[in-house]
């Protein structure tokens, strides 16, 4: 299922604790598509807590809490970790990280606070929801097979990679435009992991970001550069997006392009995406300024000027994407969605 599918997913399950109708929900996906993020980005948005358990590094008493006497018998202390409407408030979110990697005594451990939300005495508080995310079997990770009783407690979602959801979140969360051309003009190494090769530094949702990084720390170092982006994203990527970056000293004044001015098309299909995905960056930045939809309509001109109508679609779509309806209140975009005819925008 697609990121974007998977988070109105996530906050149906969350909003329904309230209605007593919240499923426990196990995410499966491999290393790097972004399955404890998604799970952050639901509590961000409720500005909720949440209590993130990796149960591969616990054993079964930090569940299921340490017993004591009292008088002639025994109770259970509960572990502090687990969610207290006192302490922690009364909604948020329990995230069972790592499942499949707990040993069988630890994950039966959690087979009644997964279904019954309670361990003895203790009880999850009815405003908290329960995630979980695990690696499958082939992922080359450290896994165990989920046993059926705890599969069947839980309803399965496969989280998949998607550029578009992808393209979404990097602009919300300010990636560098030089990272998101590269991957639009490369859509295939947004996840590239070959779990029989068992790579160490691999394409993935989560090393773009750290490529991201690289380039704010070592892009003003030369020498330095090459070396770090593969270290993030392994060789092969490293080198394509190093020599992409090296590219875009030939794309064409994009203030010119914003000023009105008559600017060609590069012949070149990786500089036609690199200045496509460099004009949405600049329409995010000169959103709120008083001119702004005038220097959006002339993206909106330039993004006809295509030779193919598909590149200008990205555009636009891209545009749609990082600044919402305020691209419907441009007087151009009638006249760009008039010109693509039956190339449909998508977004």
């Amino acid at each position: 299922m697609r990121p974007a599918q998977l988070l109105t997913v996530l906050d149906c399950e969350f909003a329904s604790t309230a209605e007593g109708h919240h499923t426990p929900v196990m995410l499966w996906g491999p290393p790097g598509v972004g399955k404890s993020q998604i799970v952050a980005q639901i509590a961000a948005k409720h500005c909720v807590p949440v209590i993130d358990i990796r149960l591969s590094q616990m054993e079964p008493s930090d569940l299921r809490g340490i017993p004591f006497r009292t008088g002639d018998t025994v109770e259970w202390a509960v572990p502090g970790i687990l969610p207290n409407a006192a302490r922690h408030g009364a909604q948020g979110i329990l995230f069972l990280d790592e499942i499949t990697s707990a040993p069988p005594s630890v994950s039966a451990a959690a087979y009644q606070l997964i279904l019954d939300r309670r361990l003895g005495e203790y009880e999850v508080p009815p405003g908290w929801a329960i995630f979980a995310a695990g690696n499958r079997q082939g992922d080359r990770g450290v896994t165990y097979t989920m046993p059926a009783p705890l599969a069947n407690r839980l309803s399965h979602f496969e989280m998949e990679t998607n550029l578009d959801d992808w393209v979404t979140w990097a602009w919300n969360n300010g990636i560098d435009e030089r990272v998101i051309a590269f991957l639009r003009f490369r859509p295939e190494l947004l996840f590239d992991f070959d779990a029989a090769h068992n790579p160490v530094a691999f394409p993935s949702p989560r090393s773009w970001e750290f490529a991201h990084r690289s380039l704010q720390k070592f892009g003003n170092q030369p020498a330095l550069l090459l070396g770090a982006l593969q270290a993030c994203v392994g060789p092969a990527a490293g080198i394509e997006l190093h020599a992409f970056i090296g590219s875009l000293e030939q794309m064409p004044d994009l203030d010119h392009i914003l000023q009105g001015k008559e600017v060609p098309v590069p012949d070149e299909i990786d500089l036609q995406y690199a200045v496509a995905t460099a004009l949405v960056g600049r329409a995010i930045r000169i959103r709120a300024q008083a001119d702004a939809n005038e220097m959006i309509g002339r993206i909106l001109n330039y993004a006809n000027r295509f030779p193919q109508k598909e590149m200008g679609v990205m555009l636009v779509s891209d545009l749609h994407r990082a600044i919402g309806d305020q691209l419907f209140q441009v007087p151009e975009f009638t006249n760009w969605a008039s010109a693509v005819g039956e190339v449909m925008l998508h977004g």
